[in-house]
């Protein structure tokens, strides 16, 4: 009687593995984490908001996945962290993650978060005073005192310039709009989304200013994406699919919750004491929301990279000389990550 019990105890248990076996392929697989690093091309702010909600409302933990978000900024180099594999996905404009497979780190796209510009270039509208000449075309900059970025933010700009025939004094950019603000410069280089929003808050009125947005004059360049290199790619393709996924969702849910959203970015400068303010990420948070999701009017797709933007893209870049022979969209674009 009691063998039989105990056989009976058994068999019951070896069907319940084999039954778990069938009905659930994940089988062992069930419940593990997998760990993961991204790491942003900036210092945390509204810009990177979808990755924040994503983890913030459990959504990279719904996937099985346990994500640690480090902060870009001048002294975070993502591609050296990415080179020595200290993290596993990065956040970069396409410009410079091309850039980035020319100095042999084979990085691949997983998923196009902005696809709509925010490049600007803003100028005093009268830069000599009041009595002086105006600027309102891209020929009033011709032989001006011009300030650009550098490196990877240069492109947009010369591209800029050579589509309009212009010719103006370039000056290089840094981390602040002080020869600008001071009228040393006539023009200065700007992001949509934050710096010109930094120069309304110091006292700047629209009307002293002309604006050339740069994607409705001829140079509409994608910006921040999500990569991971080409072997975590082939190694790992779950985990990439869970991980754009679960970041895609983030976003969706900063544009549906932008008070909830906007809080959570303050608790991440509060921490690392950013010199910046809510109303600032407030604006930003709307601006890149705008260049994520396209209006009913706009023709790309949400997290999707088109062959015309890649095709355009490289090419600027080939006749810049920044890059040489770029890389087939199909082994650059892993668009089945985010679809």
């Amino acid at each position: 009687m009691f063998w039989g019990a105990v056989s009976r105890r058994w068999v019951l248990v070896v069907w319940v593995f084999l039954s778990a076996a069938v009905f659930n392929p994940a089988g062992a697989a069930e419940g593990k984490t997998d760990a993961l690093t991204l790491v942003l091309q900036w210092n945390h702010q509204s810009q990177f908001a979808g990755y924040y909600m994503a983890l913030e409302k459990g959504f990279y933990k719904d996937a099985g996945l346990d994500v640690t978000i480090l902060r870009g900024g001048s002294d975070v180099r993502a591609d050296r962290l990415m080179a020595q594999r200290r993290a596993d996905f990065c956040s970069a404009m396409l410009p410079t993650a091309l850039e980035m497979r020319k100095t042999g780190l084979p990085l691949v796209l997983l998923a196009q978060l902005v696809n709509r510009s925010n490049f600007q270039l803003v100028a005093w509208k009268r830069p000599e005073g009041s009595d002086g000449p105006a600027v309102l075309e891209p020929s009033d900059l011709d032989g001006l005192r011009v300030t650009v970025w550098e490196k990877n933010f240069r492109s947009p700009y010369l591209s800029f310039f050579r589509g309009w025939g212009v010719r103006p004094a370039i000056l290089p950019q840094y981390y602040t709009l002080s020869l600008f603000l001071h009228r040393g410069a006539a023009a200065c280089s700007v992001m949509r989304y934050n710096e010109y929003h930094t120069l309304l808050q110091n006292g700047v009125s629209p009307e002293e200013l002309t604006v050339f947005n740069l994607w409705e004059m001829g140079v509409n360049l994608p910006e921040d994406g999500l990569y991971c290199r080409a072997d975590t790619w082939q190694q790992r393709p779950d985990v990439c699919r869970r991980f754009v996924r679960a970041t895609l969702a983030g976003w969706r849910y900063a544009r549906d919750h932008r008070k909830e959203t906007l809080d959570v970015v303050m608790g991440y400068i509060h921490r690392e004491k950013l010199p910046t303010n809510r109303p600032h990420m407030a604006w930003m948070l709307d601006e890149i929301l705008k260049s994520i999701f396209p209006a009913k009017d706009e023709a790309w797709t949400f997290g999707v990279l088109s062959r015309q933007s890649f095709r355009a893209t490289t090419q600027l870049l080939q006749h810049q000389g920044r890059i040489d022979t770029p890389p087939a969209y199909e082994d650059f674009v892993k668009m089945e990550a985010a679809q």
